[in-house]
């Protein structure tokens, strides 16, 4: 099977981060959606790769470890997907663990800031800090359960976005070290989602500058809800930095319409694609 038949999730999340499905329960999902290769990159910890890896193997689904490694550029959040990672390499452990002390650190504060806001901010923090990597979906999830936002996006909008009563920023790893911590681990690093940084086109240039130059390899081209522009836009941008393609969901949880798990989609005309740089279980897709 190649990758113009076939169906390809390089980016989902399970309960091991900010999903809501169990690794297996994913797995058994993507199975059911006739996934061929899937990634699990959860927020900050490759924790549930091993059920991943055991759950595709039952399922004779091809499995790429991965994580989804939060950081800063020029003070603005930015996600790089790591492929084909080691998630035994010691110095790639203790980055997430630093990483998610740091999540732990501003979720708490978050509830502090919700608490002085009204809201039941510390037990909003408390089932927040349940999960292994807490984020601010937890706190959005919260907020909804006790009909105190309409939406995932209302909660974010209200009172977890930048500016809002609940918002705490966090001094995340500089870029450069994000990218060098993932290829230290034998992994491919792959700019997530770049259409949704809100810069302009000159800075979206420089950061992808900065990112290869600092060992990034990939670019997401193909995303769950790009729309033909951004697709377009980010297309002529990889192949201006000879950046290979890689395709996502970015999936959380069923029923989102706007992100299927394992959506069919073809990578652009001369990308190259990001499954030729990872391992043999990626070769037949290449």
């Amino acid at each position: 099977m190649t990758a113009i038949d076939a169906r390809i999730d390089l980016h989902t999340h399970s309960n091991c981060s900010d999903g809501v499905l169990a690794p297996a329960a994913l797995v058994a999902l993507a199975a059911q959606r006739q996934v061929a290769l899937l990634a699990l990159t959860d927020h900050d910890t490759a924790a549930g790769c091993d059920a991943a890896r055991a759950a595709c193997q039952a399922h004779a689904i091809g499995f790429v470890p991965g994580v989804e490694l939060t950081c800063l550029w020029r003070g603005r959040e930015i996600h790089v997907i790591g492929l084909d990672i080691d998630p035994a390499h010691a110095p790639f452990i203790a980055h997430c663990a630093t990483v998610l002390e740091l999540r732990r650190q501003r979720v708490a504060a978050m509830g502090e800031r919700l608490s002085r806001a009204g809201l039941p901010g510390e037990a909003l923090a408390a089932e927040a800090l349940a999960a292994s990597a807490p984020t601010r979906a937890h706190l959005a999830r919260g907020l909804c359960a006790r009909g105190l936002a309409a939406s995932m996006q209302a909660a974010f909008d209200r009172w977890l976005g930048r500016g809002q009563p609940g918002y705490v920023a966090a001094n995340w790893p500089q870029l450069a070290i994000a990218v060098q911590c993932i290829v230290a681990a034998a992994g491919v690093a792959v700019l997530a989602h770049p259409h949704r940084y809100q810069v302009s086109s000159g800075v979206l240039r420089e950061l992808l500058t900065e990112f290869k130059a600092a060992g990034g390899a990939g670019l997401e081209v193909s995303l769950a809800g790009m729309g033909p522009n951004d697709a377009d836009r980010v297309a002529t941008l990889a192949r201006r930095f000879e950046l290979a393609g890689s395709i996502g969901s970015d999936f959380h949880e069923p029923g989102l319409p706007w992100r299927p798990l394992g959506r069919f989609a073809k990578l652009p005309e001369r990308i190259t694609p990001i499954m030729a740089r990872l391992g043999p279980v990626a070769e037949p897709f290449n």
